[in-house]
């Protein structure tokens, strides 16, 4: 009798384990994919990549921000501004990207290092006794919030908007800039 007990239990625990792992499975199968842009009526249309971003300071700087737009004239130029950030007791546009319109009328435009920490998480590029590269905290970074991005043509009038969710650093992001500091690479002032 209790080897039967013993077989039952080591079924039930291999079916469950099963189970979970199934359940994990789908739950990663239900993240978001990546948004694809198709030049169709209606004009320019615009997203972003990855559409929520952190605002721990060693996460921002090691995620890659892409807006991707479609809809404009070949050969063009297009600027990227996150609308209506308040800046002291103002609100400002801020610039963030640019790009270059391919032939058939596609855009991509990667947020560079320097918009986001001067722009979004307020911060200064600076170098310490070794000559490495630091990120200096003076003040707070953009308020957290869904903003507006604009793709703005140069030479038409063209246009075209998405929002992007700016969220606050999460407890890992917090304990890796705490390490960043430990280490010299993230300085508050």
């Amino acid at each position: 009798m209790r080897i039967f007990k013993r077989d039952s239990f080591s079924d039930l625990c291999l079916r469950s384990g099963l189970v979970s792992l199934i359940v994990v499975f789908m739950l990663i199968g239900c993240a978001s994919s990546p948004s694809e842009l198709k030049a169709g009526p209606g004009g320019p249309k615009m997203v972003v990549e990855p559409h929520t971003i952190r605002l721990g300071v060693a996460r921002l700087n090691a995620t890659q921000i892409l807006f991707k737009g479609v809809g404009f004239e070949p050969g063009d130029s297009v600027f990227i501004n996150l609308l209506d950030v308040e800046k002291g007791s103002k609100k400002v546009d801020i610039p963030i990207a640019e790009s270059n319109v391919d032939k058939n009328g596609f855009f991509y435009a990667e947020v560079g290092i320097l918009p986001k920490i001067n722009e979004i998480l307020r911060a200064q590029l600076g170098s310490n006794d070794k000559m490495e590269t630091i990120i200096i905290i003076t003040q707070p970074p953009i308020a957290e919030g869904v903003y507006t991005a604009r793709a703005v043509s140069m030479e038409s009038d063209k246009t075209a908007e998405t929002t992007l969710t700016v969220k606050g650093p999460s407890v890992l992001d917090r304990i890796k800039d705490w390490i960043g500091g430990l280490l010299g690479k993230i300085v508050k002032k």
